[in-house]
């Protein structure tokens, strides 16, 4: 993006910032006294007194507040992830993320699937499943709330489970402005701008950030803009209008995996090919949303979310060039109602959520190899399809409380999704276009919760989920259609416990097993190309332990020690792909320990250290597991302080250390990769060796 272009956006987003407040202003002048009354409800958590919260949900459930997304160097939001059970993250470059939620999605070649995500009740997964949380900026995001398995029938009863991200805003009565600069190892700079007001009759916060790093390793350079802009408008006592919206622009090298024989000798290279062709991915991408919610009474409550998505993608790869352009429109609606059944008071929360998605894609020879030294070159066309896609989502959900000791909760989401597709390659006189239809998935859950005391419960519950084959899963190599794929469907079976323990030792332990039927698998069928099938089926079983302790050594520091835990017993049930019979092997793609481990101090005058210390074990590689990837230990450190200088201003530093003892690891693999020829299975990316940051922000209050 040039200068021009940067000034140009930073314009359009003052001057919404000021048309959006002046409207705020307007109306806090008519309604001087209106409070926030009618803010969206969420049925499953509320943020206020977090820790009870977490202990009357029957469910396995994790809160991640702002301290601890930006707690290492606040670069990517899914690198919190790892701290908390049952959820694994990979990190392949900055743009390469994978998040599995209890072995579910670790399959996944390039990304995050089977797990939902939202941005204030907005859905941010596209209509197959497939998420990108990064384009949103660390410093927009107040908390993130985990549900770890299919255990949410009002999100859509997602196999992996949902993550809810919450947009940033203002404390009531407060207004600001925040600028900060990290910079780090790799030629690594991100600069952030903030700002937000607050008022009887709203509030409204932005923020652009720009990130920026050239990487370890070769052909891993990244740039990205987002800017994100949410407010609040209390339209009267009973009534809220909401908006929200980010734009990204990314462009990121990719530097791809690469073998155990260059793991080991030189891990800063690029894949061979990737390099040749200065491989890379990138894409304008925006999402939109206006929620508006309505208190007919204090019982009977109602949000509607309006929400768009938008993306134009461009992928130059060794093999092909993908062009890509995507587009949804939706409606989400919720409503709450409360009520007594025979004098026991019952909750219940109903609603609908429709996404229409056209997607786009166009596949064209890369020529690289005809013109040495200039990168990826756009040949003829060689596939070219559209598809529309319709998704459908019923749910409900009742909670009702049998006694002062017993809460029973039931759910039940109904799915339907279907897509049309258009053959626009001629070409090959063979026409895929046509009208395909996904069975009607239902999807129950029941739950129970019981109060052994004030501070400690126990909860029990069984849940069925769903995930359908995403754009890259249903396209063969030549970019045909793939129409006999069904969704991936499990059920969830769990027990688990929360309680206080002196007043400041909170535990969560929980036991589960999960089935899933119609294992949607990536057949390899040429270096970094694969086709989807389904191919078998799987067990999760697994026991998730968390420990957060908070204790006052005096009136000037605290001690926060915590310990997080998952240990696994994946394997495959029956999977039985090309006449190999894989049953009872480990899963491939995901650890069966992980740990974390850390200890946090606080003063008074406003210093803070970090540290965490995690341990995975080894990786099946391969569906055979006759290769894995070697168990690492990671150590991150962190110190801030913040000065107050004078009442209305802030100024923060901090700076870091990650992998202190410099570890050799692998922080992603390629699952099930193949050598063709006589070249070496391509299954690492390399983790990056010690390296530093540092950075300062200056806040004013005004």
């Amino acid at each position: 993006m040039t200068n021009k272009s940067i000034f140009q956006l930073i314009k359009i987003e003052i001057g919404v910032l000021l048309c959006f407040f002046g409207v705020i202003s307007a109306k806090a002048q008519q309604n001087p006294t209106k409070k926030d009354s009618t803010s969206l409800e969420k049925v499953l958590i509320q943020s206020t007194s977090i820790e009870d919260e977490m202990q009357s949900i029957p469910a396995a459930v994790n809160y991640l507040d702002a301290e601890e997304l930006t707690r290492n160097s606040a670069t990517l939001l899914t690198e919190s992830f790892n701290r908390k059970p049952g959820i694994f993250t990979q990190e392949g470059a900055l743009n390469t993320n994978r998040i599995s939620i209890r072995g579910i999605g670790a399959r996944a070649q390039y990304g995050t699937n089977r797990v939902k995500a939202y941005f204030n009740e907005i859905p941010i997964s596209s209509g197959d499943g497939q998420t990108v949380i990064n384009d949103i900026a660390p410093e927009s995001i107040d908390h993130i709330e985990t549900i770890k398995g299919p255990n949410s029938s009002i999100y859509g009863s997602g196999l992996g489970g949902v993550l809810n991200l919450y947009a940033k805003k203002p404390r009531y009565n407060e207004n600001f402005a925040e600028v900060s600069s990290t910079f780090g190892s790799y030629q690594l700079l991100k600069n952030s701008v903030n700002t937000g007001f607050s008022s009887t009759s709203g509030n409204i916060f932005a923020n652009y950030t720009h990130l920026e790093q050239e990487g370890y390793r070769e052909n891993s350079a990244y740039d990205r803009k987002s800017l994100t802009l949410n407010g609040n408008l209390y339209a009267s006592a009973k009534s809220t209008l909401s908006f929200i919206g980010n734009f990204t622009r990314l462009k990121a090298f990719i530097p791809s995996s690469i073998s155990k024989t260059d793991f080991n000798e030189n891990p800063s290279q690029a894949a061979f090919t990737w390099k040749q062709a200065k491989g890379f991915e990138s894409y304008d991408k925006v999402l939109v949303g206006l929620s508006y919610s309505y208190k007919f009474s204090e019982d009977f409550k109602n949000s509607t979310s309006i929400f768009t998505n938008y993306k134009d993608a461009y992928e130059p790869r060794p093999f092909d060039i993908l062009k890509e352009e995507s587009y949804n429109l939706g409606v989400r609606t919720r409503f709450n109602f409360t009520t007594e059944f025979f004098k026991l008071p019952l909750q219940t929360s109903f609603g609908a959520e429709v996404l229409s998605e056209n997607y786009s894609g166009s596949n064209f020879e890369n020529l690289y190899e005809d013109f040495p030294g200039e990168g990826s070159v756009r040949g003829n066309i060689i596939a070219n399809a559209d598809q529309d896609r319709n998704y459908y989502n019923f749910f409900g959900q009742l909670n009702l409380s049998l006694s002062k000791r017993w809460k029973i909760e039931g759910g039940l989401n109904v799915n339907q999704t279907d897509y049309e597709i258009t053959d626009l390659f001629v070409e090959d006189e063979i026409d895929q276009s046509g009208d395909y239809q996904f069975n009607t998935e239902w999807s129950p859950r029941i739950a129970a919760l019981y109060k052994i005391s004030s501070t400690k419960n126990m909860y029990a519950s069984i849940s069925k989920g769903f995930s359908i084959p995403t754009v890259d899963e249903t396209l063969t190599p030549e970019g045909r259609i793939n129409t006999q794929l069904n969704p991936e469907t499990g059920w969830n079976y769990e027990i688990g416990f929360k309680g206080t323990w002196f007043k400041n030792l909170y535990t969560e332990i929980s036991v589960y097993t999960i089935q899933v039927s119609d294992l949607l698998v990536a057949r390899r069928v040429a270096e970094d190309r694969y086709v989807g099938i389904n191919a078998g089926k799987t067990d999760h079983n697994g026991l998730e332990i968390l420990l957060n302790y908070n204790v006052e050594l005096s009136d000037f520091i605290r001690l926060k020690p915590y310990f997080s835990a998952s240990f696994n017993e994946y394997s495959f049930d029956e999977f039985t792909d090309q006449g190999n019979n894989y049953s009872g092997n480990e899963l491939t793609g995901v650890p069966d320990r992980k740990i974390n481990l850390g200890l946090d101090v606080q003063t008074k005058n406003g210093f803070s250290f970090y540290s965490n210390a995690l341990f995975v074990s080894e990786i099946p590689l391969n569906d055979a597991n006759s290769k894995y990837s070697d168990a690492y230990q990671l150590v991150n450190l962190k110190a801030a302080y913040e000065l107050k200088a004078i009442d209305f201003l802030r100024i923060n530093f901090q700076a870091g250390i990650n992998n202190v003892f410099n570890e050799q690891y692998a922080v992603s693999i390629l699952p099930n990769a193949i050598g063709f020829g006589n070249s070496e299975p391509r299954y690492y990316y390399p983790g990056n060796p010690r390296n530093y940051y540092g950075g300062v922000g200056v806040k004013c209050l005004f």
